[in-house]
């Protein structure tokens, strides 16, 4: 039995051996024999609903985009639009991350989904017009990000609240392994 996601719908596409049947989630429906004829809960809603929890679908109101930097495939809200990062290369808000370029030690204060070709600096420049970006992806989403240089560090904890903020193409940032974190909370983000 294979399971695919209609497009922009909360519907599925069921195939099976015996046919294929549409399955609704939204309306908990089937077009299976077993459910609308006998109105029984078919093993095709079932199914569906096993496919979405274990994460191979995407859920009712998602859809599947591409990953900005790898390709694989990552679930989104329906109608949101821009570039998107997979788990693998989308920074956690609040995490260290190491510049490419600068090799300098930074915290992620957010992730965008704007293109680096699209999001600007104050002075109204795109991200990735910097000579510093240009071995990076300009359709990748910006990253904002604070160096944590010389930032106040009260007794266990770093305070980045009032740095300057900024972006950077989300490949620029490293994710840090465990041995290379620092080991302290980060407030003012």
């Amino acid at each position: 039995m294979a399971v695919y996601p209609l497009r922009d719908d909360d519907r599925y596409l069921v195939d099976t051996e015996g046919g294929t049947y549409v399955v609704d989630l939204g309306s908990d429906t089937c077009t299976c024999p077993d459910h609308e004829i006998r109105g029984n809960r078919c093993k095709h809603l079932r199914r569906v609903g096993m496919e979405v929890g274990i994460g191979r679908v995407p859920a009712p109101g998602e859809r599947v985009a591409a990953c900005a930097v790898c390709g694989d495939g990552v679930f989104v809200p329906v109608r949101e639009e821009g570039a998107f990062l997979c788990g693998d290369h989308r920074p956690a808000v609040g995490s260290f991350v190491r510049d490419r370029e600068a090799d300098k030690l930074l915290v992620v204060t957010g992730v965008t989904t704007e293109r680096a070709d699209e999001y600007e600096t104050e002075e109204g420049k795109p991200i990735a017009d910097y000579d510093t970006n240009a071995a990076y992806g300009d359709h990748e989403p910006v990253v904002e990000a604070v160096y944590v240089g010389n930032a106040l560090r009260s007794p266990g904890t770093l305070d980045v609240s009032g740095r300057k903020r900024y972006g950077f193409p989300a490949s620029r940032l490293r994710r840090l392994d465990p041995t290379e974190r620092p080991d302290m909370p980060v407030i003012g983000i």
